[in-house]
């Protein structure tokens, strides 16, 4: 009976030997309370500046307020984590080195750190701000991320990177200046949900990720909103973008994604740019107010489009091919500010099909100098004789059973504000330096 009872003792003795212990500011006095740390203790911060930067190597709280500083003196990482189980709750970091190849960040979660818990820390003045690194199923959750803001966007570092970290949540962030947002890279199943994001180059970037919700974020102001490349299965669910520059939403080498719920308003070129994306869900989304609703290029194929509205787009579709593709499913296609449409039976459905392009488009497209030539007899026989002879047309996208109304997707008073904040900012040229097409600038 000796032995069962020695084990219970055993099993006993290490929440027993957890302790709470304050740590007080000064240079060296965090490292040497986590050096002197048992597994489970809590290390209380008081106001000051801790110098760094540090290492967690064991299952650890830290906490403390805002006014509790741990600074990396601009050398390398901040606070680093290698231990699983350890949380961050409360404080300041700042000063990470500022080497971009070397991810340099406010707070970096390496291989084996697995459950990490970052919640409500200020990270400012960091290359990037927290940098998920191969941990597992952490949790980084209400923190306010204040990236760096360097002339060149390019050189910048991201709030959040999540590089092959499966299991991650990232919840409630608000994420501001910088390069990208959330950069998701090499990862799977995982969630991005609730963060606010804004003044950056893309507000939540993928590259080779699967299996990850996107859901309820908010991109405002940004070069690009939601750019979803090189992935699978990915859920884009009731975000907002509103004000951002070249596209709020754009599918790239992304396939069976599930894009819905989402609205896309404002100041865009695109609001929907879909490029070499095939089997994609695109349905109950609102596209209003920009350049072009949705450009549609590069064999994208076995896409379905249904219950979308596109609202007063300079252009609502540019579709880039010669086959005949059709925009409606199960009998219920989209709405189209730009048809003029009736529904005698009154069943929400127009009378008469909306095609949005003819030949003539595609001519303007490829050879912008013909629009001088837009209000010709031979320009208007040409787009006659398409109406009622459709042989005749070259291909393109129909939908066969437009909306009568389109939905309407709310947005948070706060979050109106930030739109008002941003509006008009790319009429002035503010076009910084970034460039979207430069994929080696990661």
């Amino acid at each position: 009976m000796r032995l069962p009872a020695l084990l219970i003792g055993l099993l006993l003795a290490s929440p027993l030997a957890a302790a709470e212990r304050a740590v007080a500011p000064g240079a060296g006095s965090l490292s040497a309370a986590i050096a002197g740390a048992q597994p489970g203790d809590v290390l209380v911060l008081g106001e000051g500046t801790y110098a760094g930067p540090v290492v967690i190597d064991r299952p650890l709280t830290v906490t403390g307020p805002r006014g509790a500083v741990v600074d990396g003196l601009g050398e390398g990482s901040v606070v680093t984590v290698t231990a699983p189980d350890v949380t961050l709750t409360g404080f300041t970091v700042t000063g990470s080195g500022h080497v971009n190849q070397d991810l340099d960040a406010g707070v970096k979660i390496l291989t084996g750190a697995d459950r990490v818990r970052i919640a409500k820390l200020l990270v400012t003045g960091n290359m990037h701000g927290i940098d998920v690194h191969g941990g597992r199923d952490a949790a980084v959750t209400g923190n306010e991320i204040v990236g760096i803001r360097s002339p060149r966007m390019n050189e910048r570092g991201n709030g959040i990177y999540v590089w092959n970290s499966p299991g991650t949540l990232l919840e409630g962030n608000a994420i501001r200046y910088g390069r990208d947002g959330i950069f998701s890279n090499a990862s799977a199943n995982s969630v991005y949900r609730g963060n606010t994001m804004r003044d950056l180059r893309f507000a939540v970037h993928f590259m080779y990720t699967r299996n990850t919700e996107v859901s309820g974020n908010v991109s405002v102001g940004n070069h690009l909103g939601f750019a979803i490349m090189f992935s699978d299965r990915a859920k884009i669910l009731d975000n907002l973008s509103l004000g951002d520059r070249e596209h709020g939403l754009m599918l790239n080498y992304a396939n069976n994604a599930d894009v819905s719920g989402n609205l896309v308003r404002g100041g865009t070129k695109k609001c929907l740019f879909i490029y070499n994306a095939h089997k994609n869900l695109i349905w109950n989304n609102r596209f209003e107010g920009c350049g072009i609703g949705i450009h549609f290029t590069a064999g994208s194929e076995k896409n379905v489009l249904t219950g979308n509205a596109f609202v007063a787009n300079r252009e609502q579709v540019k579709y880039v091919g010669t086959r005949n593709i059709e925009w409606s499913h199960e009998g219920r296609g989209n709405f189209w500010s730009d048809h003029p449409a009736f529904d005698l039976n009154g069943d929400g459905i127009a009378d008469s099909f909306y095609r949005p392009n003819d030949l003539m488009d595609q001519i303007l497209w490829s050879q912008p100098a013909a629009s001088l030539l837009i209000g010709s007899p031979a320009v208007q026989l040409v787009r006659w004789s398409q109406r009622d002879f459709p042989a005749t047309l070259p291909g393109g996208v129909r939908d066969s059973a437009p909306l009568m109304k389109p939905l309407t997707i709310s947005v948070p008073p706060e979050i109106l504000g930030y739109e008002a904040e941003a509006a008009g900012r790319w009429t002035e040229g503010n076009d910084d330096d970034t460039d979207l097409d430069d994929l080696s600038a990661h």
